[in-house]
């Protein structure tokens, strides 16, 4: 071979070389910087993500809640039927009658067949439905309590009653508050749900615990107001 020949065979040589050593180096940089460059672009979108986002060491990343991420019911308003048993109550309690007295006393409305008892103030304490006389027997006006007996018997000895609070006088026989009568086998001459009709030969008849609480409320003394 002649040395023209061989020296631009080493020539070509080394130009082969050269090139695949650049190209090489390229790599190697390029894949350098890669390796720089990623665990700062990971490394930035955790801080960027710090509030929803945080990672384990050597493991995958586990995704936290903030209160922000939370959703806030939506305010209820009570409905207008959710109201109490007491207020509904109260506001179906008939009014006390006009014309019927002041201070502390009894009322008994003949027509509504209906008794309120008062404190001081025109403060109603109790009212409940009664059963009132059959009869013409019974004047509008004002009268007092007389006389208290717990236990009595009916004028025609007919039953007895209990809590009897006599504020009148009929035709010939006292007339009070009481409760509903038994006859003489223990029965209840009338139902609860008979109360607010005039069923009675001339007293005022309650259900026990009303007749109760009327004994209690009412010492005698007691003003009773009787609208017609």
């Amino acid at each position: 071979m002649s040395k023209r020949k061989a020296s631009h065979r080493l020539a070509r040589r080394r130009a082969r070389l050269s090139g695949l050593g650049l190209a090489l180096g390229v790599t190697i940089v390029v894949g350098g910087a890669a390796v720089g460059v990623l665990p700062q672009l990971t490394a930035g979108s955790a801080a960027a993500d710090s509030d929803s986002v945080s990672t384990t060491a050597g493991g995958p990343a586990l995704v936290t809640t903030t209160l922000a991420d939370v959703p806030t019911p939506a305010p209820t308003t009570p409905a207008p039927a959710e109201v109490t048993a007491k207020a509904a109550e109260k506001a179906a309690v008939p009014a006390v009658p006009a014309r019927s007295g002041d201070g502390r006393r009894i009322v008994f409305d003949q027509s509504d067949q209906r008794v309120w008892l008062i404190e001081n103030g025109n403060e109603v304490v109790r009212t409940y439905p009664v059963s009132g006389s059959r009869f013409d027997n019974l004047q509008p006006g004002s009268y007092v309590v007389q006389s208290k007996q717990e236990h009595a018997t009916a004028f025609d000895a007919s039953g007895t009653m209990d809590y009897f609070v006599r504020f009148a006088t009929g035709y010939s026989e006292p007339i009070g508050f009481h409760s509903v009568p038994r006859d003489n086998a223990g029965k209840l001459e009338q139902t609860k749900a008979q109360l607010g009709t005039p069923l009675s030969a001339g007293c005022v008849r309650q259900w026990e615990p009303d007749a109760i609480a009327l004994w209690d409320f009412a010492p005698v003394g007691t003003k009773v107001h009787v609208t017609a």
